[in-house]
């Protein structure tokens, strides 16, 4: 059931006019019930894995706040760990570590293993609900939560289906509470949560389906071999790709929890605008950045123990991130293009102190330094971005070694003629939300104009969407 067809529209409707006829305990339950549903959908044969890990951790985090004993909290926020990512690394990573160990047996000579038999299907968002998961059960341990006193509570916060298969990923102290209250019917969110929906198919349909043509001919070799035109044509085509594909997702996920009175954590904030890596993970896939450095980095240690620590906290932290994202040692190499890059930034800081943006009172940079910034980064980011769409990392080196070859065709003028069409609009948008301090030109506080963007996007996406049925790339992690 994605989100960018009508039948997740007739679901989400039904839904929606059911639940504001309840009161807030029946809401609860239809909610839980329907993201059942909605999570049953995609296979049914994972819904006792989702319940599994859910009784689990619930009961756990009850256990761990009723003791005071230290080695008793300790042993019950071990089992809730090893559960979650046992089931996590055995559902996402066993195919790839039985794969490398094939790969290493057949570099031995022995050739023909059996390997291929063996074969585990990925749960749908079992990444998103299981960094939930964890961090509700980590919270509870440092006395930061309290531990949910419904069971039925508690799965909801888990499994509401507007953040079920690819998030953003709900921080405890912020959804949970939004579950354990009654929620009250407020048109100007509602309708703002219409414009969202409409805003995400605006930017998936339109957007990242009409770039992912290009991309997906660059990078199978339907265009031709790799040359310079055709990697940067495939290179910018997957970075409008999945910039409009995963913002998309985002909007249309936060304005469906709108329709039913949540509130989730915006996840993007013009990305490709940013000055530096750090700045980049400030902006993208926000939820995701502040789980890995608030559960990951700073347990490591964060920047506490000296600099040398403090490049290894980093570099495991996008390593792991990047590992996070898929069994793949592709996505292994972008963490670690990211991490290099946040080190080297660190110690450029270190070099020239001036340059940092956390001194005090730090001169603005120019118009000029401004924006070389955000085109050497928008660059550095796009060659992470080739192992991040390749299958191997053979395949994404022999794209990149078309970087060498010089040729031309009418065919790579008209597509990037297209490519300009399609990844334009959103670098505007982004433009002016950033002049504006906005999260989108939809915060305009001016009815009309809200309504008449909210047409305006109806409008492209009847007349522009991409005929064809492309899953939302991050439903795959």
């Amino acid at each position: 059931m994605f989100f960018d067809t009508p039948i997740y529209i007739v679901f989400l409707t039904l839904v929606v006019l059911t639940y504001w006829r309840l009161g807030w305990r029946p809401q609860n339950h239809l909610l839980l019930l329907a993201s059942y549903v909605f999570y049953g959908w995609w296979d049914p044969r994972f819904l006792g894995l989702i319940a599994a890990s859910t009784i689990v951790d619930f009961y756990c985090a009850r256990a761990i706040a009723r003791t005071d004993d230290g080695a008793r909290r300790k042993l019950l926020l071990t089992i809730s760990l090893v559960i979650n990512f046992g089931f996590l690394g055995a559902f996402k990573y066993f195919n790839f570590f039985m794969d490398s160990f094939a790969t290493a047996l057949e570099g031995l000579g022995f050739h023909h293993t059996p390997t291929a038999a063996l074969r585990i299907l990925l749960p749908p968002g079992i990444s998103f609900y299981t960094f939930q998961e964890v961090a509700y059960i980590v919270d509870v341990y440092k006395r930061r939560l309290k531990p949910a006193d419904s069971l039925v509570d508690y799965a909801l916060f888990i499994s509401l289906f507007p953040h079920l298969i690819a998030g953003p990923i709900q921080r405890p102290d912020h959804l949970l509470p939004q579950v354990q209250a009654p929620r009250r019917f407020d048109s100007e969110r509602f309708f703002n949560g219409l414009l969202l929906i409409l805003s995400g198919l605006f930017r998936k349909a339109v957007i990242a389906d009409n770039c992912a043509l290009l991309a997906d001919a660059a990078f199978s070799g339907r265009m031709g071999p790799p040359n310079l035109p055709v990697v940067l044509i495939g290179t910018y085509a997957f970075a409008w790709q999945i910039y409009g594909d995963f913002s998309g997702y985002s909007d249309i996920a936060r304005g469906s929890a709108q329709l039913l009175g949540f509130h989730f954590m915006v996840n993007f904030r013009q990305p490709y605008l940013a000055t530096s890596l750090q700045d980049f993970w400030r902006r993208w896939h926000i939820s995701l950045s502040t789980w890995l450095r608030d559960y990951l980095y700073i347990p490591l240690g964060g920047s506490r123990d000296g600099e040398r620590r403090t490049y290894r906290n980093l570099m495991l932290t996008m390593l792991l991130g990047g590992l996070w994202h898929g069994a793949n040692w592709t996505y292994v190499v972008w963490g670690g293009i990211h991490g290099a890059g946040l080190g080297l930034e660190r110690a450029a800081r270190r070099v020239w102190p001036s340059a940092a943006a956390d001194t005090a009172d730090p001169a603005p940079p120019s118009f000029v330094v401004t924006w070389a910034s955000r085109i050497v980064i928008f660059h550095l980011v796009c060659l992470a971005w080739i192992f991040f769409r390749a299958q191997s990392l053979g395949e994404a080196m022999t794209f990149l070694g078309g970087l060498r070859i010089w040729a031309w065709s009418a065919e790579y003028g008209l597509a990037l003629r297209f490519l300009a069409v399609f990844s334009v609009p959103l670098m505007l948008l982004d433009l002016i939300n950033e002049r504006r301090g906005d999260e989108y030109l939809l915060e305009t506080s001016w009815v009309p104009a809200r309504v008449a963007i909210g047409m305006a996007m109806m409008a492209f996406v009847t007349l522009f969407a991409a005929n064809q049925l492309n899953a939302f790339i991050y439903f795959r992690f």
